[in-house]
């Protein structure tokens, strides 16, 4: 085979942060109108005590800007108390400058007078004069590791994002207000690293353009920084979208870090909030993220406030309680810390990868006449194929859709209604190199040219399409039956996978399809062709005639099992089976390389039942285990060499 493996990005800074976003429980947002040493330095302590390293502070906008051209010296002065206490407890911070959006409120100075943040060439000055100052005092204290620009500036500047879309923005406009803020940090004498504090919601990760596209942040920051606050309808969705998002900001060549996320006890128990913790964190570092700030140190009692007044569920959010009490989620981060601190990430790699998840060259992209209403069947179908892969201990490779796909040993285009005609003759021709390339059919979920975009699709899979202009043909069927014709990976012939349907009408549609120079591998519930696979060159195209990653990631509660059962399938036909696995569908492990060399592997149970894995090579080697994992347990372990099988393996 003429396949190879494909690098995943896990590049860090200088040092991995864990730590908090910090607004002390005297005051939230308004901590510097009554500043109380005693009790800030208390709320350090205890993250210091937890092995938190670093906080993420805020210059609150109208409290330190109270003038166009004046800085609030006294509000310095607290700050400088600030990073003072930070150096005497051992911690650093990452001083946040254009603060005018905080915990789902906009907070302006008194003078801005509803100038435009990105197009009033004074409003703009006015910014970078802020910055440039801020930065000049404070730079050269030890306690300073980094800036960032703002606090989710699409909801302040306008933009949006996935959950909030608001306004459209000129996005020229935005990219140069980003340009001179980076430039207004360094001409204040700041040498650290910088991010803007977008949140890494632009197109590129959720499909919504809100101005702030990674592809050119990524060429004015340090790392990105990925903010996360989804709701889901899906466990498992709920627990692994933040490394998905963190996958997706990894392809643009920065360190990515998860720069706020977090969990209020409004929505959740404490029980289940470290849970929470404990699945995102693992999750992420497998992901390729090296830095975590939780949002956030406290909880506050602080409901005859704003925000809280109008947002009580804010008031919850705090890793300790009002009176300062470490709360289960602080200890979940305090483990963390440990382990992640013995790793030695700043230096460390990730294995490359076997298997591709292709993004479709209309996800995030300028294309003419392409609506983003049709991004959500792309990215939730994406997302539903990383989950599969994962819980096949399969970590995959995120690649873009393009002329010059690498041929992995497996590559999955996950029901993707549209693919560039280059990206369809770069999949070939990464199957006449070896790959065996899965392509699940979709006509998408809107009418926008509604069908399947595939040039010429009968040549290239050797198949006979019956499809109708205009029209598709649904599945009327609670339950989509697969039934193997043939042995496919580790499934014998007549094994059977089902996948219910979900209530999502319009993705419930099949393509009527027979076979032309394919083979039929598997057929639907009604004796129709399913899976279909044409050998080409070294390798072969696979054909699904069903949307069966839509399907499931249109599912609430869904069962992920089947479809993670048929990625492992596939990667034993393409002779690429995981590198190291649990055996259990509901485990997923990876693996990790530290600065020392020394390997490692993360294991997350996603399940809410205890599990008892032993963590194994390809060949059957045992490499750690057996291992007790209790519901929804993650951990980091490090791998004993391998050994050989049990006698009575070996004597067979």
């Amino acid at each position: 085979m003429s396949t190879s493996p494909i690098n995943r990005p896990a590049l860090s800074l200088p040092e991995a942060w864990v730590g908090v976003n910090f607004l002390s429980r005297a005051g939230g947002p308004f901590m510097w109108r009554s500043f109380d040493r005693d009790i800030v330095a208390e709320e350090l302590r205890t993250l210091a005590d937890h092995g938190l390293a670093v906080t993420r502070s805020f210059f609150f906008w109208p409290d330190f800007h109270p003038r166009p051209y004046l800085v609030d010296a006294g509000k310095c002065q607290l700050f400088r108390q600030f990073l003072d206490l930070h150096a005497e407890i051992g911690l650093s911070t990452i001083p946040t400058l254009i603060v005018g959006h905080m915990s789902g409120q906009n907070w302006d100075p008194s003078w801005r007078g509803g100038r435009d943040l990105y197009t009033d060439v004074w409003m703009v000055g006015r910014q970078a004069w802020f910055v440039s100052e801020m930065v000049r005092r404070f730079c050269d204290h030890p306690a300073v590791a980094a800036w960032l620009i703002s606090n989710e500036m699409p909801l302040y500047g306008g933009g949006g994002g996935l959950m909030n879309p608001v306004e459209r923005v000129d996005g020229d406009a935005v990219r140069a207000w980003g340009e001179l803020m980076v430039a207004a940090v360094r001409a204040g004498g700041g040498a650290q690293p910088v991010s803007l504090g977008d949140g890494a919601w632009g197109p590129e990760v959720t499909g919504i353009d809100n101005g702030f596209r990674l592809s050119w942040t990524s060429g004015l920051v340090d790392w990105l920084g990925a903010h996360s606050y989804h709701m889901s309808d899906d466990q498992l969705r709920q627990n692994l979208t933040p490394a998905f998002n963190a996958e997706l900001c990894g392809l643009f060549g920065r360190p990515v870090v998860l720069e706020e996320f977090g969990v209020t006890r409004s929505f959740a128990s404490d029980h289940n909030a470290a849970a929470y913790y404990r699945q995102v964190l693992y999750s992420t570092l497998a992901g390729g993220v090296t830095g975590w700030l939780a949002w956030n140190n406290t909880d506050f009692d602080l409901d005859h406030q704003e925000p809280y007044d109008h947002r009580p569920f804010e008031l919850g959010f705090g890793l300790t309680s009002v009176d300062g009490a470490p709360k289960p989620a602080l200890a979940e981060l305090a483990r963390f810390a440990e382990r992640v601190g013995a790793i030695g990430l700043t230096g460390g790699h990730r294995p490359p990868a076997e298997v591709a998840l292709v993004i479709s060259g209309y996800f995030g992209a300028e294309r003419p006449f392409w609506g983003e209403d049709d991004n959500p069947a792309i990215r939730d179908s994406l997302r539903e194929a990383y989950i599969a892969a994962r819980l096949a201990d399969l970590p995959p490779a995120l690649v873009r859709d393009a002329g010059d796909i690498p041929a992995a040993a497996l590559i999955i285009v996950p029901s993707a209604k549209a693919v560039t005609a280059p990206g369809c003759r770069a999949l070939e021709a990464a199957a006449q190199a070896g790959s065996t390339v899965w392509v699940s059919y979709s006509a998408g979920e809107t009418a926008n040219q509604r069908g399947w975009w595939w040039p010429d699709a009968d040549a290239t899979f050797g198949v006979r399409i019956e499809s109708k202009y205009g029209l598709v043909e649904p599945v009327d069927d609670p339950i989509i039956t697969l039934a193997f014709e043939e042995p496919f990976g580790e499934l014998a012939r007549g094994a059977v996978l089902e996948f219910w349907t979900s209530n999502a009408a319009a993705c419930r549609a099949r393509l009527p399809v027979s076979a032309a120079g394919a083979r039929v591998v598997a057929v639907d519930q009604r004796g129709r062709p399913a899976i279909l696979a044409r050998e080409i060159g070294r390798g072969r195209l696979v054909l699904c005639a069903y949307p069966l990653e839509l399907l499931s990631a249109r599912t609430p509660f869904a069962d992920h099992g089947p479809l993670s059962r048929l990625y492992g399938a596939l990667a034993r036909a393409a002779g690429a089976p995981p590198a190291l696995t649990t055996g259990e569908d509901a485990v997923m492990v990876d693996r990790l390389f530290g600065s020392d060399g020394r390997e490692h592997a993360i294991v997350v149970n996603t399940s809410d039942r205890r599990r008892v894995v032993s963590l194994r090579s390809a060949d059957g080697l045992v490499r750690a285990g057996p291992l007790e994992l209790g519901p929804l347990d993650a951990r980091v372990v490090t791998l004993d060499p391998p050994c050989p099988p049990p006698s009575d393996q070996a004597n067979q």
